[in-house]
């Protein structure tokens, strides 16, 4: 079965369309690519055909990007030359595209091709872009559910198939640069405003139009700009003083940005500069020579498998178990504070049914009125239509009748972090709702059997952690207790579908995955405060390994009365054992003078009276005297990812993860564990288990215990395997 076909009408208009039987959204393989370029080869060569149009079968997108198997095949077919076997597949893959571009053209005239347009129904990401900017003209239907762009950094790499040259020519450094250094994708009118693309018609009217700039399109409209003579880079070259300016900040803001530890970032500006002092052929293979770099770094390798395949992968069920669809079609929520307030909207977003329980009716409303407020700046941005505030409004039913929650199939409990409320919430709800209900409880550390057993029905019975804010933050976690049934699992899964988050699912145990590893991150910050390192050392130390908040910012975010709670009902579970009396003391101490974080606009930071951070408090290493000598950079650095990294190995060895997969996802998502890495798994398999060992030993010796190497990390070490590797496995 071929993914491009053509056909010929008799004005001699020759429709080359793309559709990919088995998928839902075109992507292109390597036989795809082979396909469109015979197909190309044959309209070139037909003196019958006047003109090419490149359009879609699927009927509200044209592609949605590279089959990344094509890399994996690239470099597997070059055996132990994986570069060169890149390098030459994606010059291959550049020598088709110009082929489009030139159309047949006389070489030296630039005369006498055959106009070749693009015509996009819908969504066009990646190379689903970079096919059209190498054609002659870009026109899109005016579908206000596409998107348009090139996202690549998103996952570790950047256009390298032409499209990062061809936009900078188009558009300049300076325009294009949100579209490759963000990512930044846009609707139809946006990015004809843009200038990413040409056109914007009515849906219906897509063929014609673009049949009918075939046939009336000159010689000059097919030759590209940066094959005119005398074409000038907009916004200036880099020796330009305009250009020189923008390359000069850009460099900075990239740096600014990534820290230095995201490859693909530096490449990419690499690629638009070099490339901008040469004539386009030599630019698309400086573009191509960065890209394999970018590609054969680990670090792109770790991104593109957690946040692109494996992300997708658990997104679409990968662990589901198997039970009937359990499409949630009313859910009820208890509890309309942040959370819960934030869960309502995000359902009714998502097109369900909620009834938003609270104890009064004010509370309810205002838990309600969460949902406005965020559709009030949609509108206010012409984001969101008023009549579809109102649909999603008319969903939420705020109310304090617990009789209202009849015909739900999902109950989610957000009350008080108490287990006498829940429980009482649990037995009261629990008379009202079907037999078949699902009740999922939204915790962060109450453990779910212990909950579970106010239920009458604990196979029932589930948790659900969502991470704040709802409405942005996309990670759910979904904790399974120890009668938790299968048909429990799977209504949860399919529910963090419908409301486009990404599920990880994991066993039963105090503070479970996600904050069994980030509390570890934020005390060892708070220890090396006790021990009189620099409060920014740690700070900056993890921003340059790739976190995105440092340990004692991210407490700052958290709130540091919650902190103390946490400390003292850890404290209280495990008496003796307690390993953190080092940090309750600075913990405590912060509490004590009413420094409660960014809430109280005191914290480990300073706040002015709008609460925007001023820097660290200097009462702080005023309190706790700053050493003379001060910890290697790198030393701070391996303390604070070990502490997470370690407990995420710990919870693979003891079950409570069951696929590294969702270790690496989640962490990501949870809490920015260095994407760069590919998330905790992804960094060791970087660094190697012998590494991880070294590092361990020589952090145990000098720190403690904490820092001791898991079982499973030195077996890996003796044997040389990897978590990711020919022997890895879910989990051991």
């Amino acid at each position: 079965m071929t993914d491009f076909t053509m056909t010929t009408d008799a004005d001699g208009v020759a429709t080359l369309v793309w559709d990919v039987k088995s998928k839902s959204m075109n992507v292109l393989s390597l036989e795809g690519w082979g396909q469109l370029e015979a197909l190309i080869d044959q309209a070139l060569a037909d003196s019958a055909i006047k003109g090419v149009i490149i359009t879609s079968g699927k009927p509200d997108s044209f592609a949605g990007g590279m089959d990344l198997n094509v890399i994996a095949r690239m470099k597997a077919e070059a055996g132990d030359n994986p570069a060169k076997g890149l390098m030459d597949g994606l010059m291959r893959s550049h020598a088709i595209l110009r082929k489009i571009e030139r159309a047949g053209m006389d070489p030296k005239t630039l005369k006498g091709g055959k106009p070749i347009v693009a015509a996009l129904p819908g969504t066009a990401l990646g190379i689903g872009l970079e096919i059209p900017l190498s054609c002659h003209r870009i026109i899109a239907a005016d579908n206000p559910k596409a998107k348009i762009g090139l996202p690549e950094i998103m996952v570790g790499i950047f256009p390298g198939m032409g499209g990062t040259t061809r936009l900078v020519r188009k558009m300049g450094a300076m325009m294009a640069a949100p579209f490759l250094l963000e990512g930044k994708l846009s609707d139809p009118k946006g990015a004809k405003a843009a200038g990413l693309i040409d056109e914007v018609v009515a849906p219906a009217d897509l063929l014609a139009r673009a049949k009918e700039w075939v046939l009336s399109a000159k010689d000059a409209d097919l030759v590209k700009p940066w094959d005119a003579k005398g074409y000038k880079m907009p916004g200036g070259a880099p020796y330009h003083p305009a250009g020189f300016m923008t390359f000069v900040g850009a460099s900075a803001m990239v740096h600014g940005k990534t820290m230095g530890v995201y490859p693909a970032a530096k490449a990419l500006l690499s690629a638009v500069y070099e490339g901008a002092l040469v004539p386009f052929d030599t630019a698309i293979k400086i573009e191509a020579r960065h890209f394999t770099s970018v590609l054969m770094n680990p670090s792109s390798t770790a991104m593109i498998r957690s946040l692109f395949i494996n992300k997708e992968a658990l997104e679409k069920g990968a662990n589901r178990p198997t039970a009937p669809d359990q499409t949630v079609r009313k859910v009820g929520i208890l509890g309309a504070g942040m959370m819960g307030a934030g869960i309502a909207y995000v359902s009714a977003q998502a097109g369900i049914e909620v009834v938003l329980i609270d104890q009064t009716q004010a509370a309810a409303d205002k838990g309600r009125g969460y949902s406005e407020a965020i559709l009030d700046k949609g509108v206010a941005r012409k984001k969101v239509t008023a009549d579809k505030k109102e649909q999603v409004l008319s969903r939420i039913t705020a109310t304090t009748d617990l009789a209202a929650l009849k015909g739900c199939d999902l109950i989610v409990e957000a009350v008080f972090e108490d287990p006498a409320v829940k429980a009482e919430m649990t037995q009261k709800v629990e008379a009202v709702i079907g037999a078949d209900c699902i009740f999922a409880t939204n915790t962060s550390t109450l453990p779910i059997s212990m909950l579970a057993k106010a239920s009458k029905r604990p196979e029932q019975f589930i948790g659900i952690h969502f991470f704040s804010p709802v409405d942005k933050m996309m990670l759910v976690e979904i904790i399974k207790g120890k009668q938790t049934g299968d048909v429990a699992v799977a209504k949860a899964l399919d529910y963090v579908r419908q409301i486009r988050k990404t599920p990880i699912v994991v066993n039963d145990a105090r503070f479970f995955y996600a904050n069994r590893c980030i509390i570890p991150y934020i005390n060892e910050g708070i220890r090396m405060v006790a021990e009189g390192v620099e409060p920014a050392l740690i700070e900056n130390a993890a921003k340059l390994v790739g976190m995105p908040l440092g340990p004692l910012q991210l407490v700052d975010e958290t709130s540091i009365d919650l902190g103390v709670k946490i400390a003292k009902a850890t404290r209280a579970a495990m008496g003796d054992a307690y390993p953190d009396g080092a940090v309750d003391e600075v913990l405590f101490w912060m509490a004590d003078q009413g420094r409660m974080g960014k809430k109280s606009n005191a914290g480990f930071y300073a706040y002015d009276e709008a609460g925007k951070r001023q820097g660290l408090w200097q009462g702080l290493a005023a309190h706790y005297q700053v050493r003379d000598d001060q910890p290697d950079l790198s030393e701070v650095q391996q303390r604070l990812l070990m502490a997470q990294t370690l407990e995420a190995v710990r919870a693979l060895e003891e079950g409570v993860l069951m696929d590294i997969r969702e270790g690496d996802v989640g962490a990501i998502l949870g809490w920015g564990f260095a994407p760069w890495s590919g998330g905790p798994f992804g960094w060791l398999d970087i660094i190697g288990a012998a590494r991880a060992v070294e590092i361990c030993d020589s952090l145990t010796a000098r720190f403690g215990a904490r820092f001791t190497t898991p079982k499973m990390l030195k077996d890996m070490a003796a044997a040389g395997d990897s978590f990711y590797g020919p022997k890895a496995s879910k989990a051991a």
